[in-house]
């Protein structure tokens, strides 16, 4: 059946004869044509929940009812009329006061770096090095800070440079969780004496936390979980040293409000949206304490911590943190590695 050209209304063409239709039988008297949504006005606006839905957040309709129930801000203010627009560019856009990150050419992956690989993207000694992680993934990515050589455990690759430059800036106080084997026995008083600080040559320093793990002491060896925000290089070894007790192998299981979790030695992951935004989230909340780092990195463990949970769960700014361990939203693929 041909619609003819001549008629929009209600002439048809079948065979050679035409059919005149009263459209208006059928409570139709005009035509019917949904008007295609442009993704963006001419000055690069674009609709609040599609901009939610776009960043991996939930569906449309998700973000739809998050709007409504007070629970989207733009720009700090509340925002519950749907189909407000937004400029992804430069407003601050957050669910339950958690960062959304609008620009999906952002990616950032976390990887459970071996020891022996050296933390650079290309070693100038031909040392193994994180081209060997990051090769397949297409966009460009930095390392933010170092892992030493023979340290292994959590490190963040991104091609984010300015929040790569905020995470990795001691100013901005974000925490670090390390597990370390250390020789000899382990006693309270060594651990208060690491949360009291130490002197080194570079100055003093102290644990934000600092505990034996259970069953971790013996004579020979001890396990020490120790949390601190400085970024000084060797940082965990050279206090251990200093209350004698020399590392054996060190492992960094947290970074922010990243975790480690089952990722597996030599694995490369890309976050979720949670927890990207758990992350943008923990820059600006550690970075707002007195210039030191102190006030934002006592804040990690109740602000920054992803837990269960997603958007619309009821669970508030810990549910919106908690879409962990989804990883990849996009559906873009990174490299994963066995076991080394």
């Amino acid at each position: 059946m041909n619609r003819s050209e001549e008629n929009l209304g209600g002439s048809y063409s079948v065979d050679g004869e035409n059919i005149e239709i009263d459209l208006a039988e059928f409570g139709w008297d005009r035509p019917q044509t949904a008007p295609a949504e442009a993704a963006h006005d001419d000055d690069g606006r674009i609709r609040l929940q599609k901009a939610l839905a776009h960043a991996g957040v939930a569906s449309r309709r998700a973000c739809e009812s998050l709007i409504s129930s007070g629970r989207v801000t733009v720009n700090g203010e509340i925002q519950r009329e749907l189909g407000s627009r937004i400029d992804p560019e430069t407003d601050d856009v957050r669910v339950d006061g958690v960062v959304v990150q609008l620009d999906v050419s952002k990616r950032y992956f976390v990887l459970n770096k071996p020891r022996g690989v050296v933390s650079t993207m290309n070693d100038e000694n031909g040392r193994p090095d994180l081209r060997e992680f990051a090769d397949e993934v297409e966009d460009r990515l930095y390392n933010v800070g170092r892992l030493d050589t023979d340290t292994s455990g959590l490190l963040i690759l991104t091609n984010d440079g300015e929040l790569a430059h905020r995470l990795a800036h001691p100013s901005f106080g974000v925490q670090k969780t390390y597990i370390a084997k250390v020789r000899g026995r382990v006693t309270a008083a060594v651990i208060q004496q690491l949360k009291d600080g130490v002197e080194l040559a570079d100055g003093p320093i102290h644990a934000d936390r600092a505990k034996l793990l259970p069953g971790g002491s013996g004579d020979a060896h001890s396990l020490v979980e120790i949390t601190l925000h400085s970024g000084r290089n060797r940082i965990v070894r050279r206090m251990l040293a200093e209350v004698g007790h020399p590392v054996v192998e060190l492992v960094r299981r947290q970074f922010g409000p990243l975790h480690l979790g089952t990722l597996r030695v030599g694995e490369l992951r890309e976050l979720s949206s949670g927890e990207r935004g758990a992350l943008l989230s923990a820059v600006e909340d550690e970075g707002s304490g007195d210039g030191s780092g102190s006030g934002g990195a006592q804040q990690a463990g109740r602000r920054g911590e992803i837990t269960a949970g997603r958007p619309g769960d009821g669970k508030g700014a810990r549910g919106m943190r908690g879409m962990a361990a989804r990883g990849n939203p996009h559906g873009r693929g990174g490299r994963k590695q066995g076991g080394r």
